[in-house]
């Protein structure tokens, strides 16, 4: 039986607190000790389910306490380079939200410093963990949909509060950065590929910020049409398309059992359809435990930094061709 991975979370924000902080706690061979905010009400709420936890009043000083192994980042965007660098420095293991970068080149620093440090470092695209994408990913590329042609996706929601982060430009804002990761993500995870070129590219900005991005974008072997939003009605849904069957992961795919069910549908060319539900699987659980086999077992992590790398590269892209 290994020891649990003790961790610390760098900031007492409301989704680590909703969201990350609990899954940590309820993971197996995790356990939540430390965090870091110098406001006090905001750590009751982190009290209520982990009573015991350790509140330092700042980010130094939760990477300078010997008891935490591992450190979960859900600072704004801008600061996720830094603070994972800070991490890896101070002897930290490092998940930081995504974007975990802003640029492609950043990724170069951050590979240096977890290489230096000798710790994992990884960015938490949670979705890669949850057994429908992992599903979808085994349909596709075993063949159950048949040649692969084309790949829809969408993610929107409606964001007005000008004051919330991605609305801000200085705090690394936009619906790319934000909600990208997951439409651009979810189509290389399941695929194997990456894009070759980026056909079309509409991106409306205000404030500095893109609010909303249509791609279209050329892969090895299909193609691929996108969007994401931060002005339209929430929709979250991505399609694979071949030619023997459609795959369709919907009703909440990258928010699984918040926005909608874990859920796939498969079509064949006989009519026949069938349904796969996840009720029950938290990817931000399952996202912790794998952590936690990669420190204490050397199970490789399914989201190594390379990999999160070609994610930043195709919004690289984007931003370039439009």
């Amino acid at each position: 039986m290994h020891e649990p991975v003790r961790w610390g979370v760098l900031g007492a924000s409301r989704f680590a607190r909703e969201q990350m902080a609990p899954a940590i706690h309820a993971a197996r061979g995790a356990e939540l000790v430390a965090l870091a905010t110098s406001d006090p009400a905001k750590a009751e709420g982190f009290r209520a389910f982990a009573p015991r936890l350790r509140v330092h009043a700042g980010y130094e000083a939760l990477l300078g306490d010997p008891e935490v192994e591992a450190v979960y980042i859900p600072l704004p965007n801008h600061l996720h380079v830094e603070w994972t660098e800070r991490a890896l420095a101070a002897g930290k293991h490092v998940l930081c939200e995504k974007p975990i970068a802003l640029r492609e080149t950043e990724f170069d620093r951050l590979i240096a410093a977890r290489d230096r440090s000798g710790r994992l470092a990884a960015e938490a695209f949670m979705i890669v963990h949850h057994p429908q994408w992992q599903r979808a990913r085994e349909l596709v590329q075993g063949g159950a949909i048949g040649r692969l042609v084309h790949v829809d996706a969408a993610f929107s929601y409606h964001l007005t509060d000008m004051a919330n982060i991605r609305n801000r430009q200085d705090a690394g804002g936009g619906s790319l950065p934000d909600i990208g990761v997951y439409t651009f993500g979810s189509t290389r995870f399941v695929t194997g590929e990456e894009p070759e070129a980026i056909e079309h590219a509409i991106v409306r900005r205000e404030a500095g910020v893109d609010t909303f991005a249509h791609v279209v974008a050329r892969f090895p072997s299909f193609t691929y049409a996108g969007f994401t939003s931060m002005r339209m009605f929430p929709r979250q849904e991505v399609v694979f398309h071949g030619e023997g069957g459609v795959l369709r992961v919907g009703w909440g795919p990258f928010n699984a059992g918040v926005f909608d069910l874990a859920q796939i549908v498969l079509e064949n060319s006989s009519g026949a359809r069938t349904f796969e539900r996840w009720p029950g699987a938290n990817h931000y659980v399952l996202q912790a435990e794998a952590f936690g086999r990669s420190l204490r077992e050397g199970v490789p992590f399914p989201c190594p930094l390379e990999w999160s790398r070609g994610t930043q590269r195709m919004i690289d892209m984007v931003l370039a061709a439009a």
